[in-house]
């Protein structure tokens, strides 16, 4: 075991963020695994490929449904209960993928995968919010975020050879011994946290869950809808449902989200930073790999691999980051780090058809170390001023934001690339050259994201330094 984790004075402190791992690295890789797959599945269920993008969907939108009331459950059941909970869920959901029979076997087997996958990271991230101090929390979040790096970068990898050279299956059964090992540490391991005073906002619940969902339908449609006004006009019906919430706090006692949340400074800015930064590096392992594919004519599996580079880069981040933010702090760190990233993507439109694809490697693998940082500051941030009792609430809070802002970055992707296709002044290499264009924006976009983090003072997150 690494020798900074060796500084946690007990067993559980020591193996807590391996638990948190596993349940990110199967919620992540999950997210992920199943893009490059989907054909292959489509053949063996006698679907079309277009129709399985349910099977993507139904899962997204029972995270974006679910996750809102994971601190409520936590709070009255207890952390090690809820958590082991959501872990036998997930393994059991995809245990009935491997065995689906047909679409709708298989879009239900998704819906019971994505009820414990709802539950399974906010849940382990609560316990491990509660477990440390301050100046503890840092590190711990440090080692259980890896996973969330490597996941999107090895699904699309192991996706690939597990159809290619196995089949379709695997890439459910896989999940089984890693839930195995999360049960198995979470019984010796995981501390039982409760609240004394529970009390559940039913209707505040129904109100930004209606908006979580509607804003995620709005989002999985704008990638692959035709006409967008009536996909635009679910998206702001979400919205107004967000607003209707905001309403229904203000006069609620106890609701789901207290408002008083968002006058913590640091929370605050880490919500909409976390949303403004993920707009544009969200939609990069979407895009390049579809730019190799389509653009280059390279396989899925040699398009898996020019990304693989970031899930490696993103350890070597990861020892840093705690050193680059004691020395440097959050603010300055963040907002450097997202104008690099955001420089970085832009990088990716320098190359042209003729030049050879594997130039994207070294833009990939700097930009998996600058993502590593980014993540783990803005996450500890978002938690830096918490108090206990909104660590619930704040937590669960993070969890949808992080779901929806993921999903805001893939969407938008897709919608500046169809744009981009469709102009008519890009007929030459059409296709190569709109996929540059759309990195130039996104890239653009993250640099502007950056100045979010102004608004923190030098001194935030003082409390989370490791070196007192």
């Amino acid at each position: 075991m690494s020798d900074s984790l060796q500084t946690f004075d007990t067993p559980t402190k020591r193996i807590l963020p391996f638990i948190l791992a596993t349940a990110i690295f199967m919620q992540m890789l999950d997210s992920t695994i199943l893009n490059t797959s989907l054909p292959s599945i489509a053949a063996d269920l006698n679907e079309s490929p277009l129709n399985m993008q349910n099977a993507i969907i139904s899962y997204v939108l029972t995270l974006a449904l679910f996750m809102p009331v994971s601190g409520f459950l936590a709070d009255k059941f207890g952390t090690k209960k809820v958590f082991i909970f959501a872990i036998i869920v997930f393994s059991l959901g995809s245990l009935f993928c491997a065995l689906s029979q047909n679409l709708t076997q298989l879009v239900i087997s998704r819906v019971v995968q994505g009820i414990g996958g709802s539950l399974m990271t906010p849940v382990g991230r609560l316990a491990l919010l509660k477990t440390y101090d301050k100046n503890e929390l840092l590190r711990a979040m440090n080692y259980a975020i890896v996973p969330a790096l490597i996941g999107p970068v090895l699904g699309p990898v192991v996706g690939g050879y597990m159809v290619d050279y196995l089949s379709w299956h695997w890439i459910f059964l896989i999940n089984i011994p890693i839930g195995f090992v999360g049960i198995v540490l979470s019984l010796k391991y995981m501390p039982n946290y409760q609240s004394k005073i529970i009390t559940f906002d039913l209707k505040g619940f129904l109100i930004f869950a209606t908006a979580s969902l509607l804003l995620s339908i709005s989002l999985e449609m704008f990638g692959t809808a035709t006409h967008t006004t009536p996909v635009l006009m679910i998206f702001i019906l979400g919205f107004l449902m967000v607003y209707f919430y905001y309403r229904h706090a203000s006069k609620t006692e106890n609701p789901i989200f207290p408002l008083n949340l968002f006058q913590v400074r640091t929370f605050r800015v880490g919500i909409l930073g976390n949303l403004a930064t993920r707009l544009g590096i969200s939609s990069v392992p979407l895009l390049l790999p579809l730019m190799i594919q389509i653009a280059y004519g390279a396989s899925a599996v040699v398009s898996g691999w020019i990304v693989a580079p970031m899930a490696l880069t993103a350890m070597f981040g990861k020892s840093s980051v705690i050193k680059i933010l004691n020395r440097f702090g959050y603010r300055k760190t963040l907002m450097t780090n997202t104008f690099i990233i955001g420089f970085l993507i832009c990088c990716l439109a320098i190359p042209g058809i003729q030049t050879s694809i594997w130039w994207f490697v070294p833009i990939i693998a700097v930009m998996g170390f600058f993502n590593s940082i980014q993540f783990t500051s803005m996450n500890t941030i978002s938690l830096a001023d918490l108090r206990n009792s909104h660590t619930s609430s704040g937590n669960s809070l993070i969890a949808v934001n992080q779901q929806l802002a993921i999903g805001f970055g893939i969407a938008f992707g897709l919608v500046v690339l169809k744009l981009f296709e469709n102009n008519a002044n890009l007929n030459y290499e059409n296709t190569h050259s709109a996929f540059r264009y759309t990195f130039i924006v996104m890239g653009i976009l993250t640099i502007l994201s950056g100045f979010v983090f102004r608004r923190l003072h030098s001194k935030d997150g003082e409390n989370m330094r490791t070196d007192h």
